[in-house]
Formats: structure tokens, C-alpha cells, sequence
């Protein structure tokens, strides 16, 4: 049998021949074991490990999600409470509240903002994809490690750089970036606009360039390690659906990520040397400045080219993580899997050719508004696919309702209710009515905030037991998804009412405007829901670390699930398999297989071990199977030498799994 090379942690490692009884390659060089064999710093802070470095990611996101919830948190008490008195939260805010207890105004903006930055990119970017990306690609595909530990290592550090930069600006004396989290010129562009157009915004600029650098460099390492490190056996029609989600999202971040770092520079330009690209004819205090030729629309076109794809870099991931958990706990093969590949792919082509449906009103041509309209119209298509085929692997399915399962199916809830007010908001004459309301503050939060958190969530809950060996409490979890649940329709439902009747979303208060008083109660209720969901969080939290150190240990696969991370150990090393890496022979959804002694067949068990529920078709590849196995075991009587006593433990442990 031929010999194959994989590459774990930047470090070639020969496979020498198949293990029949472990399905799978035993080494001939031997694969050096870092967690073991470095120290403190190593192991944990430096390491480059994918399995370490994904729950730094996933560490640093729960810190990024308190921090970008709670200011959400702060804005919607002002805004559903604008004459309270705030002065309880001085000791956080300082001079942000003033002496009469009410919220600074400028400050109001900056919250608004960094909100955005932060839950968009620090959160359910850098979070989701970082965290599972780097888990359960080598896992899932069955590699050692990403193709490069060390530039994983440094997309995470580059990661934590942009962090502390963009933490540091909300502490400065003019506060932190106020433009919108979408920056627009000529507020982001000029530093004398208003005060978070200052320092604050050169720190935020500074920080999202490092993030997007930190973004690109995981997204090179997916991609790679994809192409490049799957198992044998593991051809792209064996892949998980996770893998799909993962992959493509990499290679759409690696396609639109570069836009915004080119917007980000040119900003910085005009900013600091007096370039003119998206500033032209402005006054300020009567005064002309003298930039002159530039174009502020410009800016958004670049944004856009980034932001909309944006909306599907965070979405698709969860996406992967519900088509797993959906089908594991249902207990049924995913319905149309290669369906869900094209719909995934569909989206991505289709998420680059609709950027503009966010400046119907910059006074674009109705023409060519009217080419963006439809093809938002069309991306309507592979999301439906998505969404019945979620619906149809559900239906009669012999339901397990985990938590995992539960954050799942909400996420489909999400998506369909959200997907369908982004149908008004496609259409050019609505979405002129409805732009800057409160209408598409509700459609994205649904959509593409409250369903990838969902989805985020969902993956916590279903791989906490292979990160941690350990088992979150069930009872907390459902109280976690329900309150959850509850609460953010009961915050953004009541948005879409507000916002067809015109309420604009960035206000610092509705009380100035007399036909606005009409949703005073209103705003009360979300604000109130707001509050209480932040709070039932904390559930989680302490579900999370208590059952870190406390939690029930976890069985080998308490899921009994098909996919490959489930066959190594329960706390596996850096390298994850001990001796061999296991060879795939089938697509991982094979659940409920007529004729099967079990409910679950996982994806390194050979056909000619599973003669019982065999197809046809699969017959003839069993048949295969036990040619290569006799062939293995012709290859293992005089197997090559070791060329190490560290070599030869390999082989032994291999072939004792």
C-alpha cells in the first residue's frame, strides 16, 4: 500500500500502512506529542495546538459577548426609560453620566457602536468560526493539526492584539469610536466631526485592520487544512456539513475581508495625510475644509462588499453546527445532503452580487437598484432549501431534545422569521420607507445576530463534552433556552411594529418627538425583556465553568453520533489519535439504517462490518474492503522497521487501541 504524508502541527509525519483493526494508518515516523513534552506556556498560552487555541477563542468570545451584550443593555435602558435616573451606573461609566443621572448623548452613540464592532466581528466572527473552525476541522477530517500551528497561533494573538486595542478605546478621555458600527464618512474621516471621531475611532481603525489580518490568516489555515489533510477516505462527498459551512465561510472571509482592510487604510488616509477618497466639499462651523474630488459613497460600497458577506461568514457556520446536531438528534440521515452543499455554495456566489441592497437610498440608479433587488430576491432560494431541509430531517424524526437540539431548532425559527422581513427589505420601495428604522435593527438581530448566536450556542453545548470531557447540566440548558428563546422575540418582535411606523434606530430618545410618545410602553416591554435576558446568561455562564471542574464525566460518544472527533480519546493529546488516524468509509449521516444493530453507524466502520444494512452499491464496496484488508495484513507481517524506540511505541500503541 502506498505510503501518505500528513502534516500535524508543521511537522510531517509518514503513514505507513493500514491498521485492519483500527481502521486506519500507523505511523512510521514517530508524532511528537507537544502538550506533553513543553511547559506552561507552551502548552496553554503559545500553544499550537487546534484544540487549545479554539477554546482561547472561545474564552476570549464569552468575555466579548458580556462586554457587547451589557452595553446593549445600558442603550436600552435609556431608551426605554429615558427620564430614570442613571447614577447607579456611574461607578462603571464615570463621566459618561452626568450629575442628574442621565446617559451622555455622545456616549449613547459610542455604545451603539461598539456594540456592533464588537457582537459582529470579536463575537460571532472571530468567536463562532475560531472556535469551531479550529476544534473540529482537524478533528472531523481526521488530521493531526491545521495545516500550520503557527499561523494558527498567530491568527489568535493577532486576534487578542486587535481585542485589547479595541477594549483600551472605550477608556480614553474622548471616548470611543460614536460613528456607527458601519463608520460611515465623513464622520469616521474627520477627527475634528465630534469627539468619539477622534482618538477613539484612529484606535478602532487600528484594531479592525489587526482583526482582519488575524481573520485572513484562519481562513488560509482552513482552507489548507481541508484541501490538503483529510484522512483517507475522506473525499469532499464524506465531508460533515460542519466541514462545508467551515470551508466555504473561509474562503468567503478570504475573498471580502481584504475590501474592508483597503477601506480601513484609505480611511486612515484621509484621516492622517490629508487624502481626499471619501471626503469632498465639507463645511464645518462655516468653514470649507479643502479636500475636494472624493466620494462618501465610495466608502460604503467598499463596506458593503465586506458587510453583506458578513452576514453569511457568521450565519453559515451555525448553519454546519445545527445540520450536525439536527441529524444526530434526530436520529435521521440529513435530508438532502448535497442539496445543502449547493445551497451553501449559492449563498456564498450570491452573497458577493447584492452589496448594494443597502444603499437603495444614496440615490443610485432605480435601474441598477432594481438588478440588486432581484438577486436579493433570489438568495431567497438556497436559504429556503436550507430551511426545509431542516424542517423534513425533523419530521418523524425520533426527536432528542438536548439543549444542543433545542438552540438548533430555535436557530431554524430565527432564521425563517427573520429571512422573511429581509424579503420586505429587498424590495427597493420598501426598504426606503424602512431604512434606519427600527424594522432593520429587528430583521438582522433575528436573522443573522440572534440565529448565529443560537447556532454558537448549540456547538457549545453539543461539543462541551469532547473540549472538556465533562457534561453540562441538562437542566440548566433548558432553562437557558427558553428563557433565551422567549426573550429575544420578545425584544425583537415588537421592533418590526415600531419600525413600520417610522421610529429610527440610533436615536438617543423618542421623547423629543410627540408621534414616537405612542411607543413609550413599548419600548418599556423590550428594554425590560432585554434586561432579563442578559440576566438568565449568567445561567450559562456558571453552567460552563462549573461543569468544567464539577460537570459529570462524559462518555466516549454521548451523543452517538457518526462524525470522526467522537473516535478519539476523551481527552485527547496534541496529534488527537493515539497510533493510528482512522480510515473513513462512508458519509457521516448514516442514523436509523434499516437493518443496523445499532442506531448509528460511525463513519470509520468499514461496510464489510455492517453486512446486515448494507446497500446494493455498498456490497460491491465491502467487498473492496476486505481485499485492502488482506492486503494490510500481508503488509503488516513484515512491516518496516522503526527507526526509534520512540517509533516503535507508536506502532505498538496503534495497533492496541
Amino acid at each position: 500500500m502506498a505510503d501518505t504524508t500528513h502534516q500535524a502541527g508543521g511537522q510531517d509525519v509518514q503513514e505507513l500502512r493500514y491498521d485492519v483493526e483500527n481502521h486506519g494508518f500507523i505511523h512510521e515516523e514517530h508524532h511528537e506529542d507537544h502538550e506533553h513534552h513543553g511547559n506552561f506556556w507552551t502548552n496553554y498560552i503559545f500553544s499550537t495546538d487546534h484544540k487549545v487555541i479554539a477554546k482561547q477563542f472561545l474564552f476570549t468570545a464569552i468575555f466579548w459577548a458580556l462586554v457587547g451584550v451589557g452595553m446593549s443593555v445600558i442603550f436600552r435602558l435609556q431608551l426605554g426609560f429615558p427620564d430614570a435616573d442613571l447614577s447607579f451606573l456611574k461607578p462603571i461609566l464615570g463621566k459618561w453620566v452626568d450629575a442628574s443621572g442621565k446617559l451622555d448623548k455622545e456616549f449613547y452613540l459610542a455604545l451603539v457602536t461598539m456594540h456592533g464592532t464588537i457582537m459582529v466581528f470579536f463575537v460571532l466572527t472571530a468567536g463562532l468560526s475560531g472556535t469551531f473552525s479550529n476544534y473540529l476541522i482537524p478533528l472531523q477530517i481526521g488530521a493531526r493539526d491545521m495545516a500550520s500551528g503557527f499561523m494558527n497561533m498567530l491568527s489568535y494573538w493577532l486576534f487578542a492584539i486587535a481585542g485589547v486595542i479595541m477594549f483600551y478605546s472605550l477608556f480614553i478621555e474622548t471616548g470611543p469610536a460614536s460613528g456607527g458600527w458601519v463608520i460611515y464618512p465623513p464622520l469616521s474621516a474627520l477627527p475634528q466631526a465630534m469627539p468619539g471621531s477622534g482618538l477613539g475611532m484612529t484606535l478602532w481603525l487600528t484594531s479592525m485592520a489587526i482583526f482582519i489580518v488575524s481573520t485572513l490568516l484562519g481562513g488560509i489555515n482552513y482552507i489548507s487544512t481541508v484541501i490538503n489533510l483529510r484522512t483517507r477516505g475522506m473525499s469532499f462527498n464524506r465531508l460533515p456539513l460542519t466541514i462545508w459551512a467551515f470551508f466555504i465561510t473561509a474562503i468567503i472571509g478570504l475573498l471580502s475581508f481584504p475590501v474592508l482592510f483597503s477601506a480601513a487604510l484609505l480611511l486612515i488616509f484621509d484621516r492622517s495625510f490629508g487624502t481626499s477618497f471619501f471626503l469632498s466639499d465639507i463645511y464645518i462651523g462655516g468653514e470649507a475644509l479643502p479636500n475636494q474630488g472624493g466620494s462618501a459613497i465610495l466608502f460604503q460600497h467598499l463596506f458593503w462588499f465586506l458587510g453583506h458577506p458578513e452576514v453569511y461568514i457568521v450565519l453559515l457556520p451555525a448553519l454546519g453546527i445545527s445540520s450536525e446536531v439536527i441529524a444526530a438528534n434526530s436520529r435521521k440521515p440529513i435530508f438532502g445532503y448535497h442539496a445543502m452543499i449547493l445551497s451553501i455554495i449559492g449563498i456564498a456566489v450570491l452573497s458577493f452580487i447584492v452589496w448594494a441592497h443597502h444603499m437603495f437610498v444614496t440615490g443610485m440608479d432605480p435601474f441598477l437598484g432594481t438588478i440588486f433587488m432581484f438577486l436579493t430576491l433570489i438568495i431567497a432560494v438556497p436559504s429556503a432549501v436550507k430551511a426545509f431541509n431542516y424542517i423534513t430531517t425533523l419530521w418523524k424524526g425520533n426527536l432528542v431534545f438536548t439543549p444542543a437540539m433545542l438552540f438548533s431548532i430555535g436557530l431554524v425559527s430565527l432564521f425563517i422569521v427573520g429571512g422573511l422581513t429581509g424579503i420586505h427589505l429587498a424590495s427597493a420601495a420598501i426598504d426606503i420607507q424602512l431604512h434606519d428604522t427600527y424594522f432593520v435593527v429587528a430583521h438582522f438581530h433575528l436573522v443573522m445576530g440572534s440565529a448565529s448566536f443560537f447556532g454558537m450556542l448549540a456547538g457549545i453545548y453539543h461539543w462541551f463534552p469532547k473540549m472538556f470531557g465533562r457534561m453540562m447540566d441538562v437542566k440548566l440548558g433548558y432553562f437557558h433556552f427558553w428563557t433565551t428563546f422567549i426573550g429575544v422575540y420578545a425584544i425583537f418582535f415588537p421592533m418590526h411594529f415600531i419600525g413600520v411606523a417610522g421610529f429610527p434606530r440610533r436615536y438617543y430618545s423618542h421623547t423629543s418627538f410627540e408621534p414616537f410618545g405612542l411607543f413609550t410602553d413599548l419600548n418599556m416591554f423590550i428594554s425590560t425583556a432585554a434586561i432579563l435576558t442578559f440576566v438568565a446568561q449568567f445561567v450559562f455562564i456558571f453552567n460552563f465553568f462549573y461543569s468544567m471542574f464539577k460537570g459529570r464525566l462524559a462518555p466516549a460518544n454521548p451523543w452517538k453520533s457518526n462524525t470522526l472527533e467522537w473516535s478519539t480519546p476523551r481527552f485527547p493529546g496534541h496529534g488527537n489519535w493515539v497510533g493510528a488516524i482512522p480510515q473513513v468509509f462512508r458519509w457521516p449521516y448514516d442514523y436509523s439504517k434499516p437493518g443496523a444493530k445499532d442506531d448509528f453507524i460511525p463513519q470509520h466502520i468499514p461496510y464489510s462490518e455492517t453486512p446486515e444494512s448494507n446497500l446494493p452499491f455498498e456490497e460491491k464496496l465491502a467487498t473492496l474492503e476486505k481485499q485492502q484488508k488482506q492486503e494490510g495484513i500481508k503488509i503488516q507481517k513484515t512491516p518496516k522497521a522503526p527507526t526509534s524506540e520512540s517509533s516503535k511505541t507508536d506502532l505498538d500503541e496503534g495497533e492496541n487501541v
